[in-house]
């Protein structure tokens, strides 16, 4: 039988486990379980270390007691998949499988690992029958069948309703198990638990599962670990037992002294807030797109208006909606909640108008700055097709090398389906999984590269080390994220790279009016998301050289 093999990131290849593998590692977690018990540590299992579940397993395995004791002993779990299982090597070495630009993480989990030797990872099942705690932290996805239609999709929970049953089938009854995952409202009461209860009375366990949620707020960049452990956590259990289970577990691993716990009373509340919370952020980015299209169109500047706004103390949340929104939450979220109405709670009706709406907007909004490009170009008399276009920005969020679901990659993909040949430059990026493995990532089918033609060259799509011999010869130039080294870039060494007049495209309100006017000054076309006023600028610098010509 052919060897298979689970390839990380960065290329080094592991060979997945054997049948006679599985034995051996489940007696080496058990020598490690019993020698640790002798330390009065509970045992925590987190199953799944992907981006959530590797940080969480790292600040459960770093917390301490008031005696600066440590007093969890974490088991990361991993299915042996031949996509995900070399971060269980890896993690067993120390080397976190998440690449972050916060410092804290790689050195927590090479600390926990290597020093406090309080976390170790596996990829058996049975480590389950070990747990006086098991962290659920398994995707639940969404996917839509069509762009920018967000009734046209489905809730994935079969990850997830597999992993219930399994941990139903080997966990102690008396098992804390927490979902962290964010779900469907009315998961954890109506599908986990019925699907725990039934594999419970199979064995014979007559006690209900003690089962319980808490979501988790993580964020990427300079503070991921800490947006998990200082941070405000939203927990709830199914029953009394399952709420004082919770409660105290997550007192004993996150700051809930600065960031005091708010207890639920039933799990679809605290599913709800997650949907909530992150359908009342994407709403508000979708209401400023109508906006943004008005300020294009009138002659002002959405950018200023939103800084004149938020000086107001109850206005001051507000944000530049850029080029879309991404993220693996706000895309997604509201999705789950208007899926649950129907599909786990029953409802036939359709109460749902904004929440749809949004994410139907925030899906196709940077669908406009390839409009804007070609324009841009069509103002300057050369035609978008074949055009060398550079974009800077691949992350859906500035400073951080994140590209789930980021505006981005919608452009990207729609200036290939228009012609363009296209570049990209991002600081904090390597590699663009998203169309390096389009054909498999993120799942198998359910790349965005469905929704658009023209798409298979992408796949050659690198990520440009160097920003100057990525502006050689461009002609077009989009500022797509507000990465802190495209903010300070002066318009003459930008055009000085490019060798030649580009038209510039700005998505996120990173150029002021100075650089604007000097882009245009150098033979410059300019457009961007929300700045109407552009246009004025362009006319000031066109009639200036005018009166000089005379």
């Amino acid at each position: 039988m052919k060897k298979e093999y689970s390839t990380s990131p960065a290329g080094a290849r592991f060979p997945l486990p054997s049948k006679e593998d599985y034995k051996k590692e489940f007696a080496r977690l058990e020598n490690i379980v019993f020698e640790e018990k002798k330390t009065g540590r509970e045992i925590v299992v987190v199953m799944g270390v992907g981006f959530v579940g590797a940080a969480m397993a790292a600040v459960i395995a770093d917390s301490r007691d008031s005696r600066g004791r440590h007093t969890k002993f974490v088991i990361g779990m991993q299915r042996p998949s031949v996509r995900s299982f070399w971060k269980i090597p890896l993690l067993n070495k120390g080397v976190s499988p998440i690449k972050s630009e916060d410092p804290e993480l790689e050195e927590m989990i090479k600390r926990c690992v290597l020093k406090s030797k309080t976390l170790t990872a596996t990829y058996t099942y049975d480590v389950l029958s070990l747990a006086d705690v098991v962290v659920v932290d398994i995707q639940c996805d969404y996917y839509k069948k069509s762009l920018g239609n967000v009734h046209d999709g489905y809730a994935d929970m079969s990850p997830l309703e597999e992993s219930m049953a399994i941990i139903a089938e080997h966990i102690r009854p008396d098992a804390l198990v927490l979902i962290e995952t964010t779900v469907a409202p009315g998961t954890t009461e109506q599908i986990a638990y019925p699907i725990m209860k039934k594999v419970f009375s199979r064995r014979k366990i007559k006690s209900d599962p003690v089962l319980a949620h808490s979501y988790e707020r993580v964020m990427p960049g300079k503070n991921y670990v800490s947006s998990i452990r200082d941070f405000w956590r939203v927990c709830s259990g199914i029953n009394s037992e399952a709420r004082e289970k919770v409660v105290k577990f997550l007192k004993s691993v996150i700051n809930t002294k600065e960031f005091p716990l708010t207890v639920l009373d039933r799990p679809i509340e605290s599913e709800t807030a997650k949907i909530i919370e992150n359908s009342f952020r994407a709403a508000t980015l979708a209401f400023l797109d109508e906006w943004s299209l008005f300020s294009e169109l009138n002659g002002v500047d959405l950018v200023k208006v939103i800084n004149a706004i938020k000086v107001r103390p109850t206005h001051s949340n507000i944000i530049f909606p850029g080029p879309g929104i991404g993220g693996y939450c706000l895309p997604k979220d509201g999705g789950l909640g208007i899926w649950a109405y129907k599909h786990i709670l029953g409802f036939e009706d359709d109460i749902f108008k904004i929440t749809p709406l949004s994410i139907n907007i925030n899906d196709t909004r940077s669908l406009h700055v390839a409009q804007l490009t070609r324009d841009a170009l069509r103002n300057m008399n050369r035609p978008i097709a074949a055009a060398e276009i550079l974009v800077l920005g691949a992350s859906y969020r500035e400073d951080v090398g994140d590209t789930r679901y980021s505006g981005s990659e919608l452009i990207v993909r729609k200036l290939a389906q228009m012609g363009t040949e296209i570049r990209v430059h991002d600081p904090y990026l390597n590699h663009w999984w998203e169309f390096e493995k389009q054909d498999t990532y993120p799942k198998e089918g359910q790349s965005l590269k469905r929704f658009f033609h023209n798409q298979e060259k992408l796949k050659d799509l690198k990520i440009e080390q160097k920003l100057g011999p990525a502006l050689k010869n461009a002609d077009a130039v989009i500022f797509a994220v507000r990465h802190k080294e495209y903010l300070g870039l002066d318009p003459d060494d930008v055009i000085k790279k490019t060798g030649k007049p580009v038209a510039v495209i700005d998505c996120f309100g990173i150029l002021d009016d100075k650089k604007i006017r000097r882009y245009f000054e150098l033979g410059c076309e300019v457009k961007g998301l929300g700045r109407g006023h552009v246009k004025r600028i362009k006319d000031e610098v066109r009639m200036k050289a005018k009166n000089r010509g005379r």
